[in-house]
Protein backbone atom coordinates (compact mmCIF):
# COMPACT_ATOMS: atom_id res chain seq x y z
CA UNK A 1 0.00 0.00 0.00
CA UNK A 2 1.41 3.57 -0.55
CA UNK A 3 1.27 6.61 1.04
CA UNK A 4 -1.18 7.70 0.09
CA UNK A 5 -3.74 4.70 -0.02
CA UNK A 6 -2.34 4.38 3.88
CA UNK A 7 -3.37 7.94 4.52
CA UNK A 8 -7.37 7.67 3.34
CA UNK A 9 -7.60 4.23 4.84
CA UNK A 10 -6.05 5.67 8.22
CA UNK A 11 -9.11 8.63 7.62
CA UNK A 12 -11.94 6.62 7.21
CA UNK A 13 -11.35 4.72 9.90
CA UNK A 14 -11.32 7.22 11.93
CA UNK A 15 -14.32 8.46 10.88
CA UNK A 16 -16.20 5.17 11.13
CA UNK A 17 -14.61 5.06 14.66
CA UNK A 18 -15.79 8.14 16.04
CA UNK A 19 -19.22 7.49 14.49
CA UNK A 20 -19.05 4.09 15.83
CA UNK A 21 -18.73 6.31 19.44
CA UNK A 22 -21.18 8.65 18.69
CA UNK A 23 -23.80 6.22 18.27
CA UNK A 24 -23.04 4.49 21.14
CA UNK A 25 -23.00 7.70 23.33
CA UNK A 26 -26.34 8.24 22.25
CA UNK A 27 -27.87 4.83 22.73
CA UNK A 28 -26.04 5.14 26.59
CA UNK A 29 -28.05 8.78 26.64
CA UNK A 30 -31.46 7.25 25.82
CA UNK A 31 -31.43 3.93 26.93
CA UNK A 32 -29.67 4.89 30.09
CA UNK A 33 -32.49 7.15 31.44
CA UNK A 34 -33.64 5.67 34.53
CA UNK A 35 -37.45 7.32 35.18
CA UNK A 36 -37.38 5.83 38.53
CA UNK A 37 -35.74 9.03 39.51
CA UNK A 38 -38.05 11.90 37.54
CA UNK A 39 -38.90 14.74 39.82
CA UNK A 40 -42.08 14.70 41.87
CA UNK A 41 -45.29 17.49 40.72
CA UNK A 42 -46.60 19.35 42.72
CA UNK A 43 -50.22 19.91 41.78
CA UNK A 44 -52.74 23.31 43.16
CA UNK A 45 -55.84 23.88 43.33
CA UNK A 46 -56.65 27.02 41.91
CA UNK A 47 -60.21 28.16 43.88
CA UNK A 48 -61.23 31.30 41.03
CA UNK A 49 -59.78 29.92 38.22
CA UNK A 50 -62.06 26.76 38.54
CA UNK A 51 -58.52 24.73 37.69
CA UNK A 52 -55.52 23.22 38.92
CA UNK A 53 -51.94 23.79 38.00
CA UNK A 54 -49.22 21.30 37.85
CA UNK A 55 -45.51 22.32 38.80
CA UNK A 56 -42.61 20.43 38.03
CA UNK A 57 -40.51 20.24 41.07
CA UNK A 58 -37.75 19.64 39.29
CA UNK A 59 -37.75 23.18 37.07
CA UNK A 60 -40.40 24.97 39.60
CA UNK A 61 -42.27 25.47 36.38
CA UNK A 62 -45.91 25.08 35.38
CA UNK A 63 -46.12 22.21 33.19
CA UNK A 64 -49.25 21.84 30.60
CA UNK A 65 -52.24 24.17 30.43
CA UNK A 66 -54.41 24.13 33.73
CA UNK A 67 -56.77 21.17 34.26
CA UNK A 68 -60.60 22.22 34.25
CA UNK A 69 -62.56 20.64 37.28
CA UNK A 70 -65.44 21.91 39.44
CA UNK A 71 -66.61 24.81 40.36
CA UNK A 72 -63.70 26.68 43.64
CA UNK A 73 -61.73 23.40 44.22
CA UNK A 74 -59.95 23.71 47.43
CA UNK A 75 -58.60 20.30 48.47
CA UNK A 76 -56.37 18.16 46.65
CA UNK A 77 -54.90 15.06 47.61
CA UNK A 78 -53.05 12.39 45.15
CA UNK A 79 -52.91 8.30 45.44
CA UNK A 80 -49.91 6.52 46.91
CA UNK A 81 -49.30 5.12 43.28
CA UNK A 82 -49.27 8.66 41.69
CA UNK A 83 -51.82 7.82 39.15
CA UNK A 84 -54.60 9.68 40.04
CA UNK A 85 -55.58 13.17 42.16
CA UNK A 86 -58.72 13.95 43.79
CA UNK A 87 -60.39 17.31 43.90
CA UNK A 88 -62.87 18.60 46.21
CA UNK A 89 -64.95 21.16 44.22
CA UNK A 90 -67.11 23.08 47.55
CA UNK A 91 -69.66 24.94 45.18
CA UNK A 92 -70.26 21.75 42.81
CA UNK A 93 -70.65 19.60 45.84
CA UNK A 94 -68.37 16.89 44.08
CA UNK A 95 -65.01 15.58 43.88
CA UNK A 96 -63.23 15.57 40.50
CA UNK A 97 -60.62 12.62 39.72
CA UNK A 98 -57.57 13.65 37.36
CA UNK A 99 -55.01 10.68 35.90
CA UNK A 100 -51.92 12.09 37.01
CA UNK A 101 -50.02 10.69 33.72
CA UNK A 102 -52.36 12.45 31.23
CA UNK A 103 -53.06 15.07 33.54
CA UNK A 104 -57.10 15.05 31.73
CA UNK A 105 -60.37 14.32 34.38
CA UNK A 106 -61.55 10.77 34.05
CA UNK A 107 -65.20 9.49 34.46
CA UNK A 108 -67.79 12.02 35.73
CA UNK A 109 -67.35 14.11 39.02
CA UNK A 110 -68.21 12.21 42.40
CA UNK A 111 -71.50 13.45 44.21
CA UNK A 112 -70.32 13.73 48.14
CA UNK A 113 -72.16 16.31 50.56
CA UNK A 114 -72.41 19.72 50.76
CA UNK A 115 -69.23 21.89 50.20
CA UNK A 116 -66.80 19.73 50.48
CA UNK A 117 -63.44 20.47 50.91
CA UNK A 118 -60.66 18.75 53.01
CA UNK A 119 -59.52 15.20 51.68
CA UNK A 120 -57.22 12.30 52.20
CA UNK A 121 -56.35 9.23 51.22
CA UNK A 122 -55.83 6.28 52.93
CA UNK A 123 -52.15 4.27 52.26
CA UNK A 124 -53.69 1.78 50.29
CA UNK A 125 -54.92 4.25 47.92
CA UNK A 126 -58.52 2.23 48.19
CA UNK A 127 -60.57 5.03 50.00
CA UNK A 128 -60.62 8.83 50.12
CA UNK A 129 -62.28 10.64 53.06
CA UNK A 130 -63.61 14.08 52.28
CA UNK A 131 -64.62 16.20 54.56
CA UNK A 132 -68.51 18.19 53.71
CA UNK A 133 -68.17 21.57 55.57
CA UNK A 134 -72.14 22.37 55.62
CA UNK A 135 -73.18 18.60 55.79
CA UNK A 136 -70.95 18.53 59.08
CA UNK A 137 -69.83 14.92 57.82
CA UNK A 138 -67.23 12.96 56.11
CA UNK A 139 -67.67 11.03 52.85
CA UNK A 140 -65.99 8.10 51.94
CA UNK A 141 -64.97 7.17 48.58
CA UNK A 142 -63.62 3.61 46.57
CA UNK A 143 -61.43 4.50 44.43
CA UNK A 144 -61.42 1.48 42.96
CA UNK A 145 -65.10 2.45 41.68
CA UNK A 146 -65.12 6.37 42.27
CA UNK A 147 -68.40 5.71 44.33
CA UNK A 148 -69.35 6.73 47.49
CA UNK A 149 -69.47 3.43 50.01
CA UNK A 150 -71.78 3.75 52.78
CA UNK A 151 -73.66 6.71 54.66
CA UNK A 152 -71.92 10.10 55.35
CA UNK A 153 -70.09 9.99 59.05
CA UNK A 154 -71.40 12.45 60.99
CA UNK A 155 -68.27 14.75 62.75
CA UNK A 156 -68.43 17.89 64.23
CA UNK A 157 -69.50 21.35 62.95
CA UNK A 158 -67.69 22.37 60.18
CA UNK A 159 -65.44 20.06 59.41
CA UNK A 160 -62.83 21.29 57.66
CA UNK A 161 -59.00 18.87 56.83
CA UNK A 162 -58.58 15.21 57.16
CA UNK A 163 -55.39 13.16 57.94
CA UNK A 164 -55.39 9.53 57.82
CA UNK A 165 -52.46 8.09 60.18
CA UNK A 166 -49.78 5.75 58.28
CA UNK A 167 -51.06 2.20 59.26
CA UNK A 168 -54.79 3.52 57.79
CA UNK A 169 -56.58 2.46 60.22
CA UNK A 170 -58.08 6.14 62.14
CA UNK A 171 -58.53 9.10 60.04
CA UNK A 172 -58.43 12.35 62.24
CA UNK A 173 -60.78 15.17 61.25
CA UNK A 174 -60.84 18.97 62.69
CA UNK A 175 -64.13 20.50 63.94
CA UNK A 176 -63.83 23.92 63.12
CA UNK A 177 -66.97 25.40 64.62
CA UNK A 178 -66.71 22.37 67.02
CA UNK A 179 -63.40 23.71 68.49
CA UNK A 180 -62.21 19.70 68.49
CA UNK A 181 -61.14 17.00 66.41
CA UNK A 182 -62.94 13.65 65.84
CA UNK A 183 -61.63 10.17 65.12
CA UNK A 184 -62.90 8.02 62.50
CA UNK A 185 -62.51 3.74 62.72
CA UNK A 186 -61.58 3.09 58.97
CA UNK A 187 -62.78 -0.19 59.28
CA UNK A 188 -65.78 0.46 60.65
CA UNK A 189 -65.89 4.12 59.30
CA UNK A 190 -67.49 5.40 62.47
CA UNK A 191 -66.23 7.84 65.08
CA UNK A 192 -64.63 5.90 68.19
CA UNK A 193 -63.97 8.07 71.50
CA UNK A 194 -65.20 11.29 72.15
CA UNK A 195 -64.22 14.13 70.25
CA UNK A 196 -60.26 15.94 71.14
CA UNK A 197 -60.84 19.41 72.67
CA UNK A 198 -58.06 21.84 70.75
CA UNK A 199 -57.64 25.43 69.72
CA UNK A 200 -60.00 27.60 68.97
CA UNK A 201 -61.21 27.42 64.72
CA UNK A 202 -58.71 24.32 64.22
CA UNK A 203 -58.31 23.92 60.42
CA UNK A 204 -55.54 21.84 59.52
CA UNK A 205 -54.22 18.53 60.16
CA UNK A 206 -50.78 15.85 59.72
CA UNK A 207 -49.71 13.50 61.20
CA UNK A 208 -45.94 12.04 62.09
CA UNK A 209 -44.93 9.46 59.93
CA UNK A 210 -44.55 7.25 63.11
CA UNK A 211 -48.03 7.67 63.29
CA UNK A 212 -47.90 8.55 67.01
CA UNK A 213 -48.74 12.56 67.07
CA UNK A 214 -51.14 14.99 65.45
CA UNK A 215 -50.50 18.36 64.71
CA UNK A 216 -53.26 20.73 64.44
CA UNK A 217 -53.34 24.43 63.95
CA UNK A 218 -56.16 26.44 65.85
CA UNK A 219 -56.93 29.62 63.03
CA UNK A 220 -58.25 31.61 66.04
CA UNK A 221 -55.94 30.91 68.85
CA UNK A 222 -52.64 31.77 66.77
CA UNK A 223 -51.34 28.40 68.03
CA UNK A 224 -50.81 24.85 67.21
CA UNK A 225 -52.13 21.83 69.47
CA UNK A 226 -50.30 18.38 69.52
CA UNK A 227 -52.17 15.33 69.67
CA UNK A 228 -50.78 11.89 71.08
CA UNK A 229 -52.71 9.34 68.45
CA UNK A 230 -52.13 6.45 71.25
CA UNK A 231 -54.42 8.15 74.13
CA UNK A 232 -56.18 10.58 71.71
CA UNK A 233 -55.14 13.32 74.06
CA UNK A 234 -53.31 16.79 73.97
CA UNK A 235 -49.61 16.64 74.99
CA UNK A 236 -48.28 19.75 76.08
CA UNK A 237 -49.51 23.42 75.93
CA UNK A 238 -50.28 25.17 72.50
CA UNK A 239 -47.45 26.25 70.12
CA UNK A 240 -47.24 29.82 69.45
CA UNK A 241 -47.08 30.50 65.81
CA UNK A 242 -47.98 33.21 63.76
CA UNK A 243 -51.09 34.90 62.75
CA UNK A 244 -54.26 32.59 62.03
CA UNK A 245 -52.08 29.49 60.97
CA UNK A 246 -53.58 27.50 58.26
CA UNK A 247 -52.40 24.13 57.28
CA UNK A 248 -49.38 22.14 58.28
CA UNK A 249 -47.53 19.91 56.76
CA UNK A 250 -44.61 17.77 58.14
CA UNK A 251 -41.43 16.32 56.82
CA UNK A 252 -40.47 12.90 55.66
CA UNK A 253 -38.21 12.38 58.92
CA UNK A 254 -40.91 13.86 61.42
CA UNK A 255 -38.24 16.34 62.50
CA UNK A 256 -40.15 19.50 61.41
CA UNK A 257 -43.76 20.74 60.94
CA UNK A 258 -44.40 23.57 58.80
CA UNK A 259 -47.11 25.75 59.14
CA UNK A 260 -48.71 29.17 57.15
CA UNK A 261 -49.92 31.52 58.95
CA UNK A 262 -52.28 33.22 57.14
CA UNK A 263 -52.73 36.50 58.43
CA UNK A 264 -48.79 37.33 59.25
CA UNK A 265 -47.95 36.19 55.80
CA UNK A 266 -45.24 33.83 56.16
CA UNK A 267 -44.40 30.42 57.67
CA UNK A 268 -43.54 28.94 61.14
CA UNK A 269 -41.20 25.83 61.76
CA UNK A 270 -41.40 23.68 64.63
CA UNK A 271 -39.00 21.17 65.98
CA UNK A 272 -41.15 18.50 66.35
CA UNK A 273 -38.36 16.77 69.23
CA UNK A 274 -38.94 19.86 71.30
CA UNK A 275 -42.51 21.52 70.36
CA UNK A 276 -40.80 24.30 69.93
CA UNK A 277 -40.63 27.28 67.15
CA UNK A 278 -37.07 27.22 65.45
CA UNK A 279 -36.03 30.32 64.04
CA UNK A 280 -37.93 32.98 62.58
CA UNK A 281 -40.82 33.11 60.47
CA UNK A 282 -40.27 33.04 56.61
CA UNK A 283 -41.41 35.64 54.29
CA UNK A 284 -43.75 34.22 51.89
CA UNK A 285 -46.36 35.86 49.86
CA UNK A 286 -49.53 37.33 50.62
CA UNK A 287 -51.97 35.19 52.67
CA UNK A 288 -50.45 31.67 52.19
CA UNK A 289 -52.95 28.60 52.65
CA UNK A 290 -51.72 25.46 51.92
CA UNK A 291 -48.48 23.54 51.95
CA UNK A 292 -46.95 20.45 51.36
CA UNK A 293 -43.48 18.66 50.74
CA UNK A 294 -41.35 17.06 48.27
CA UNK A 295 -41.09 13.46 49.34
CA UNK A 296 -37.09 13.70 49.65
CA UNK A 297 -37.91 16.34 52.24
CA UNK A 298 -36.04 19.52 50.64
CA UNK A 299 -38.42 21.46 49.69
CA UNK A 300 -42.09 22.71 50.95
CA UNK A 301 -44.46 24.46 48.59
CA UNK A 302 -46.72 27.20 49.87
CA UNK A 303 -49.78 28.43 47.96
CA UNK A 304 -50.15 32.22 48.13
CA UNK A 305 -53.73 32.26 47.70
CA UNK A 306 -53.67 36.77 47.71
CA UNK A 307 -50.62 36.50 45.67
CA UNK A 308 -51.75 33.81 42.84
CA UNK A 309 -48.61 32.17 43.12
CA UNK A 310 -46.38 29.39 45.29
CA UNK A 311 -43.11 29.95 47.13
CA UNK A 312 -40.58 27.09 47.33
CA UNK A 313 -38.78 26.66 50.71
CA UNK A 314 -35.53 25.55 50.90
CA UNK A 315 -35.95 23.01 54.45
CA UNK A 316 -32.26 23.18 54.55
CA UNK A 317 -31.70 26.90 55.46
CA UNK A 318 -35.26 27.83 55.49
CA UNK A 319 -35.38 30.57 53.29
CA UNK A 320 -37.50 30.71 50.12
CA UNK A 321 -35.48 29.79 46.73
CA UNK A 322 -36.49 31.72 43.14
CA UNK A 323 -38.93 33.61 42.71
CA UNK A 324 -42.35 32.82 42.91
CA UNK A 325 -44.16 30.31 40.87
CA UNK A 326 -47.39 31.96 39.12
CA UNK A 327 -50.53 29.85 39.04
CA UNK A 328 -54.14 30.09 39.04
CA UNK A 329 -56.44 32.73 41.00
CA UNK A 330 -56.61 32.60 44.42
CA UNK A 331 -54.42 29.43 45.09
CA UNK A 332 -55.34 27.04 47.82
CA UNK A 333 -54.83 23.13 48.62
CA UNK A 334 -51.38 22.13 47.20
CA UNK A 335 -50.63 17.88 46.79
CA UNK A 336 -47.28 16.63 45.62
CA UNK A 337 -47.10 13.22 44.25
CA UNK A 338 -45.74 10.62 46.51
CA UNK A 339 -42.54 8.08 46.79
CA UNK A 340 -43.70 4.79 47.74
CA UNK A 341 -42.07 1.52 47.53
CA UNK A 342 -45.19 0.31 45.44
CA UNK A 343 -44.23 2.73 42.83
CA UNK A 344 -40.27 2.82 43.41
CA UNK A 345 -40.65 -1.59 42.95
CA UNK A 346 -42.18 -0.98 40.08
CA UNK A 347 -40.13 1.53 38.41
CA UNK A 348 -37.16 -0.66 39.25
CA UNK A 349 -38.29 -3.56 37.31
CA UNK A 350 -39.14 -1.45 34.39
CA UNK A 351 -35.74 0.15 34.57
CA UNK A 352 -34.36 -3.31 34.84
CA UNK A 353 -36.18 -4.23 31.81
CA UNK A 354 -35.17 -1.19 29.80
CA UNK A 355 -31.26 -1.58 31.33
CA UNK A 356 -31.52 -5.19 30.48
CA UNK A 357 -32.72 -4.63 26.37
CA UNK A 358 -30.20 -1.59 26.49
CA UNK A 359 -27.29 -4.00 26.97
CA UNK A 360 -28.20 -6.28 24.33
CA UNK A 361 -28.84 -3.51 22.03
CA UNK A 362 -25.53 -1.86 22.94
CA UNK A 363 -24.21 -5.11 22.02
CA UNK A 364 -25.27 -5.75 18.65
CA UNK A 365 -24.43 -2.34 17.76
CA UNK A 366 -20.67 -2.53 19.38
CA UNK A 367 -20.88 -5.74 16.71
CA UNK A 368 -22.69 -4.05 13.73
CA UNK A 369 -20.03 -1.13 13.59
CA UNK A 370 -16.78 -3.67 14.41
CA UNK A 371 -18.34 -5.29 11.32
CA UNK A 372 -18.67 -2.09 9.11
CA UNK A 373 -14.69 -0.87 10.36
CA UNK A 374 -13.77 -4.00 8.94
CA UNK A 375 -15.75 -3.74 5.91
CA UNK A 376 -14.48 0.03 5.26
CA UNK A 377 -10.69 -1.33 5.84
CA UNK A 378 -11.02 -4.01 3.17
CA UNK A 379 -12.92 -1.68 1.12
CA UNK A 380 -10.61 0.84 0.64
CA UNK A 381 -7.64 -1.49 0.37
CA UNK A 382 -9.24 -3.40 -2.48
CA UNK A 383 -9.92 0.73 -4.10
CA UNK A 384 -6.25 1.21 -3.43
Amino acid sequence: MNRRGEKINNILYTRITLLGFLVLLILGMTLGTNPAVAQPFAYVANRDSDNISVIDTATNMVVGPPIPVGSEPLGVAITPDDTRAYVTNTISNNVSVIDTVTNMVVGPPIPVGMNPLGVAITPDGMHAYVTNTTSNNVSVIDTVTNMVVGPPIPVGLQPFRVAIIPDGTRAYVTNADSNNVSVIDTVTNMVVGLPIPVGTAPLGVAITPDGARAYVTNYTSNNVSVIDTATNMVVGLPIPVGIKPFSVAITPDGARAFITNNGSDNVSVIDTATNLVVGLPIPVGSEPLGVAITPDGMRAYVTNFGSDNVSVIDTATNMVVGLPIPVGMNPFGVAITPSTSSSSSSCSIANASVESKGVAFTSVAILLISALIIGVRRYALYRI
